[in-house]
């Protein structure tokens, strides 16, 4: 049996190392960022591996650690020969684009030495010339935008033997106290019939069965309810596809204690019936 997918991610400097790290950790990939490569048999050694939370395992290793390219032969033959389902993926790009890269981030090369850029660009390149023919795959990423860049590192980290669900949190909130910073989708529910102004519901909340009942007895709950359940069983689809890796869907009313909360408990309860990942807090439904 094969164990978690190990990548290697290697290259030039301002070839989009970082960018490819961001995407894998998006798909639910362990991600470690200049990784001194005589450390990683004792760290694969820990028992963060058995983890079923983890995809698999990304390290972005290069000329940054001084002794990479002498010890990196060894390290990557002997992983190679284990039970390990081992994969480098080299990154580069054209000198122009280097170039450019490296003038908009202001970023100093590696191996700078008050030479000129194209020089130092250059000698990186010759360095690891080795390592490039080794590699299991070369991206050339020079014509890419960091959108589709992204996107062709998530269909590699799809390929893991382990793909991480959309981990999916339900929020209900009242817009008298702030919007949640961490939403990715609000839901405004302040048109729905208020048990704010009922004497006898003002004082429980939305958990409770006498105000759920008053809420879903409102011909624009119904309707409300059909149509926004309908567009997030198109959406969470989509979002997985994208590569997201949680989603925060906030719903709100004035207080947060009575119309959001039950409509907050009724889309926890359909995504649940689905078999998604997902749960359900409540932020100000111990406000009066």
């Amino acid at each position: 049996m094969k164990s978690l997918k190990i990548t290697i991610i290697t290259g030039l400097s301002g070839s989009g190392k970082s960018v490819a790290l961001a995407a894998f950790e998006d798909a639910g990939y362990y991600c470690v960022d200049n990784m001194p490569v005589a450390l990683l048999p004792k760290f694969l050694e820990l028992p963060i591996q058995s983890s079923p939370e983890i995809a698999g395992f990304v390290f972005v290793m290069d000329l940054r650690e001084k002794n990479f390219l002498s010890r990196y032969p060894g390290v990557f033959q002997s992983l190679r020969q284990t039970n390990y389902d081992f994969e480098v993926l080299f990154l580069e790009a054209d000198d122009e684009t280097l170039l450019r890269r490296f003038s908009q981030t202001r970023r100093h090369h590696p191996l700078s030495q008050g030479k000129n850029l194209l020089d130092d660009i250059r000698a990186e390149r010759e360095k690891l010339k080795d390592l490039r023919v080794a590699a299991d795959k070369v991206i050339d990423t020079s014509t890419y935008n960091v959108h589709d860049f992204k996107g062709v590192i998530r269909d590699i980290a799809r390929k893991g033997q382990k793909q991480a669900p959309l981990r999916i949190h339900i929020l209900s909130f009242g817009f008298k106290y702030g919007l949640p910073l961490e939403a990715d989708l609000v839901v405004d529910v302040r048109f729905l019939s208020n048990p704010y102004f009922i004497p006898e519901l003002k004082p429980l909340d939305g958990e409770s069965e006498a105000v759920r009942d008053y809420v879903f007895n409102g011909a624009e709950t119904r309707a409300f309810l059909t149509k926004y359940l309908d567009l997030l069983d198109y959406l969470l689809p989509l979002y997985e596809k994208e590569g997201k890796s949680y989603i925060t869907i906030a719903v709100g009313c004035t207080g947060g204690r009575h119309r959001s909360v039950v409509i907050a408990r009724t889309l926890y309860e359909h995504i649940a019936r689905s078999g998604k990942q997902v749960e359900i807090a409540h932020r100000d439904i111990a406000n009066l």
